[in-house]
């Protein structure tokens, strides 16, 4: 008759306490006996028994964000850049980061897709659809849109492709983003930057134009608005010549000049005397 005390011990032996971390949902797999495959329901935070034939694979329910980059002092040791080209078929390459978290619900169903942890999903099925889709996205822009006013518009349609590509399986992609300068040859990058230059002075050439044109036109109207002035002046002043003698009393100190002509001032302005 076999020993319940050592049959325990020996269970005991065979199982282990595995604990689903906070910020983690885990994913039981069983693989032996009539009921193995991956279990339909999550498991939440807590500790959980497993027997030999038993592995529970946590994943993150909190945003992480991953980054490749040309830069060995970030990410990995080598240049995990993305390369792709424009329509003209110009290569060039950028940094790319991707922020992502797993839906609760739907974390048994990732791990049946991918069979695999957090860091083998987000470096094989997750970089490549990235890959894909910025590839594929690129190859509709000229070279100069995506260096220039397209590069936003690029990220943001590469974006959505990925997320929509891995929404059925419970991976989340929150953002996409373009972490770098576009990198290209150094003669087309010269040649675009000298372009761009060029139309800049041309529009800081058509500013001055626009300023000058502006302050010419205020001198015309001005000159115009004095003539005018002085015509309607000199016409009322000939219909009635009365207003100069007018304007000269109105001057006048009343002091009498020392030396004249002949003539005495204001004296005969009422006309000749009877």
């Amino acid at each position: 008759m076999r020993n319940p005390l050592a049959l325990a011990v020996a269970a005991l032996a065979l199982s282990a306490c595995t604990q689903v971390k906070p910020g983690h949902v885990g994913v039981r797999v069983d693989n032996l006996g009539s009921n193995a495959g991956v279990e339909n329901t999550a498991l939440g935070v807590g500790y959980y028994w497993t027997v030999f034939s038993q592995m529970i694979y946590s994943y993150p329910i909190f945003t992480q964000t991953y980054n490749w980059t040309a830069s060995h002092n970030e990410g990995a040791a080598t240049d995990e850049a993305f390369h792709f080209q424009s329509k003209e078929g110009l290569s060039m390459a950028a940094d790319v980061a991707v922020s992502v978290h797993v839906d609760p619900s739907k974390a048994p169903i990732l791990f049946q897709k991918y069979r695999t942890d957090m860091d083998g999903i987000i470096a094989g099925p997750v970089r490549n659809a990235v890959r894909d889709a910025i590839v594929r996205r690129a190859s509709t822009y000229g070279v100069e849109e995506i260096y220039g006013p397209k590069k936003a518009e690029l990220a943001t349609l590469s974006e959505g492709d990925v997320r929509a590509f891995f929404a059925p399986f419970g991976l989340v992609i929150e953002r996409l983003y373009l972490t770098s300068n576009i990198e290209l040859p150094d003669q087309v990058r010269n040649q675009i930057e000298g372009k761009i230059a060029a139309e800049q002075n041309a529009l800081k050439e058509q500013a001055n134009v626009a300023v000058i044109q502006a302050r010419a036109q205020q001198q015309i109207a001005q000159a115009q608005g004095d003539a005018t002035a002085t015509n309607l002046q000199g016409a009322a002043l000939r219909a009635n010549p009365e207003v100069l003698k007018l304007r000269a009393i109105e001057k006048w100190d009343g002091h009498l000049p020392q030396v004249t002509s002949g003539a005495t001032p204001f004296i005969n302005l009422g006309g000749e005397a009877k």
